[in-house]
């Protein structure tokens, strides 16, 4: 290629200046990019009208760097963005499906790019020099040797303003408090690790989730976010945050190589990248380092706790790390075969680190999660899970994650709500941006009724997890035993807007239709939940129950028979038999299965005090029992 002649160009309202390495726009407001960025432009734009095939592109501007595809596409995106195109806009950069890419705005040489407006000095009557005419010797007249040093002084100074605020991001960083950090990507899509990528997510969530300037999206929100072609930018503004970290990260071998963009969601601006080529063993540096730039980036006070959990590191081996992540990877699916592969693997992870605290709470929160989600025994699962958080808290005791668990199992199996409540108070003191603390202790109020209370703290935890359909579908519950039926079906209805089929919305509002005396439209929500859920059990209890109340007895008698039948098979939870019966009027079987309940700790039981389609039995000795029993008046 024939190098042109001029080293200035002018395309739109932008100016490219190849010598000083500037791309300015307007009255000359100057437009940071990476170095890798600004070579991709100007080769663009040298060849404006011409196709560039992504070979051409790819050895002209990592002339010193084998590079994959991706980091191509990756930097025209961010050029896109610089730009100002917006979607499917193509007013610089167009693709030419199966070649490469083209410039396509015109461009016209110049003689000079335009400078930011030169700053005045009265006092010495001198403007700032260009700094591209350095072969130019500055003319003072009538200036004595005292206004010479002074004006030398004043261009020392402005030159090294210059340098700094060239080194700045365009904007302030201060007004950013929330930063979503997305799955990372592969560079190369055929050779994907999903567990890697979403659990290098994961580590940096926890890391930069540990103070209280800045508010990261918990993993359940970003993760829907990690389809190969999703935009930061995007992104960034469906989870409502003001910085998007995005990255790429192959691993082949012992090496890994990692790409990694911090990205102001309002304009596009690159606040901060940084490109990795480590062996996997210093997976833990590389975090490390992206923690404490992103940190920098965002200018964050940070205090010495602050700090140490920034840089903590939950191993030191990295055996153990990997199979900590394949077992969050599976266990977050919250299907019953995910969480036991998941659990598997944390089993792995302490085998390879007996002393890994991370995976001893993976594990407890694993187990807890299966007779919450997924008609499991409560005395198979949860003395597992409150094993595995003591443990946890003896390696660490500050580990928000175990005090969260040993809170979750002491309402939800042992019926101790003073402790529970003791114990995620200490887990939202340790981490206050922990969605799931601030969830499970709403759940807890509620239970205990105590509304208020319950609503402001499952509003907290949806500010800091706003997409998470489990945090959205527990609000409206907490509306529904405040008794806001129209509040709870509004909220019922916006979590079904982000995933229409999230059988735990539909539940809810089955719940909300019997109390309404809706029965045709509670059946309806009762069976999408069946069906969404794969057949939990509830749900056909639901159905059941609104069976019987419209009159419908025969057909809610033979679902009872089916799922007593089931229970000859396999653990059914009592509670949810107990509820047919009483939807049948059949009161003393109902309580005689609430006992049987009561005896294996079903975990459904923490629902007695508020759930109203008990009302009815609540003058029962046999009721006002159970309930005392279980410590609820205390």
């Amino acid at each position: 290629m024939n190098e042109p002649q001029t080293n200035n160009y002018e395309f739109g309202e932008f100016r490219l200046c190849s010598v000083k390495r500037l791309l300015t726009k307007g009255d000359g407001e100057i437009i940071p990019l990476t170095p890798k960025v600004f070579e991709l432009l100007l080769y663009l734009v040298r060849n404006n009208g011409r196709t560039l095939e992504k070979d051409e592109l790819m050895r002209g501007v990592w002339t010193d760097t084998i590079v994959e595809e991706s980091n191509l596409s990756q930097n025209i995106s961010i050029l896109r963005r610089v730009l100002g195109e917006k979607r499917d806009e193509h007013q610089f950069i167009v693709t030419v499906p199966g070649k490469g890419y083209k410039f396509v705005a015109p461009v016209s040489p110049k003689s000079e790019v335009q400078n930011p407006k030169p700053l005045e000095i009265p006092d010495a009557g001198l403007p700032i020099q260009d700094s591209s005419a350095a072969d130019q010797k500055p003319k003072f007249k009538n200036r004595n040797r005292k206004n010479y040093v002074f004006a030398a002084l004043v261009l020392l100074i402005a030159v090294g303003a210059a340098f700094y605020f060239w080194q700045m991001p365009a904007k302030s960083v201060s007004s950013i408090k929330t930063v979503a950090v997305l799955p990372f990507k592969p560079l190369v899509a055929d050779n994907r690790d999903e567990a890697l990528e979403m659990g290098m997510a994961d580590t940096l969530i926890a890391r930069l989730g540990g103070n209280r300037e800045i508010i990261v999206r918990p993993l359940s929100s970003v993760r829907r976010f990690g389809n190969l072609e999703q935009d930061a930018q995007t992104a960034g503004r469906e989870l409502g945050v003001d910085s998007v970290l995005d990255g790429n990260i192959q691993h082949w071998g012992d090496k890994i190589r990692v790409n990694v963009l911090l990205i102001r969601t309002a304009d596009g601006a690159i606040l901060w990248n940084g490109t990795f080529d480590e062996k996997f063993t210093d997976i833990f540096v590389v975090q490390d380092t992206i923690s404490q730039k992103v940190a920098a980036a965002l200018a964050l006070r940070l205090s010495s706790d602050e700090t140490n959990r920034l840089n903590k590191r939950g191993t030191e081996n990295v055996e153990a790390y990997r199979f900590y992540l394949q077992g969050r990877y599976h266990a977050l699916k919250v299907t019953p075969p995910e969480i036991r592969q998941g659990i598997g693997f944390y089993q792995q992870a302490i085998a390879a680190d007996p002393l890994y605290a991370l995976a001893f709470a993976g594990m407890a929160q694993a187990y807890a999660a299966l007779p919450i989600t997924s008609d499991v025994p409560p005395n198979e699962a949860f003395p597992q899970a409150k094993a595995a958080a003591r443990k946890a808290l003896e390696i660490d005791p500050n580990l928000a994650e175990a005090h969260m668990i040993l809170g979750v199992v002491d309402f939800w199996f042992d019926w101790n709500w003073s402790d529970a409540e003791a114990e995620l108070k200490k887990a939202i003191e340790i981490n206050p941006n922990n969605a799931d603390a601030h969830r499970f202790y709403a759940v807890l109020l509620t239970v205990l009724g105590r509304s208020d209370e319950a609503l402001a703290e499952m509003e907290t935890a949806r500010q800091s997890d706003p997409l998470s359909l489990i945090v959205n579908a527990l609000k409206a519950q907490a509306f529904f035993y405040a008794g806001r039926d129209a509040e709870a079906i509004e909220q019922s209805n916006r979590t079904l807007e982000i995933e229409p089929n999230f059988w735990i919305a539909h539940l809810m509002l089955a719940r909300i239709y019997i109390r309404q005396n809706k029965f045709d439209e509670a059946i309806l929500e009762a069976n999408k939940a069946k069906e969404f859920s794969g057949g939990n059990s509830e749900a056909v209890s639901l159905a059941a129950y609104a069976l019987a109340k419209s009159g419908r007895r025969d057909e809610a008698l033979m679902m009872l028979e089916a799922l007593k039948s089931k229970s000859n098979e396999r653990y059914v939870p009592a509670y949810n038999i107990a509820m047919i019966y009483n939807g049948l009027g059949i009161n003393p079987e109902a309580l005689n299965q609430l006992e049987k309940s009561f005896q294996t700790h079903d975990a459904r039981m923490i629902l007695l005090k508020v759930e109203p389609k008990w009302d009815n039995l609540r003058d029962e000795p046999r009721f006002m029992d159970l309930m005392q029993r279980m410590k609820f008046d205390k």
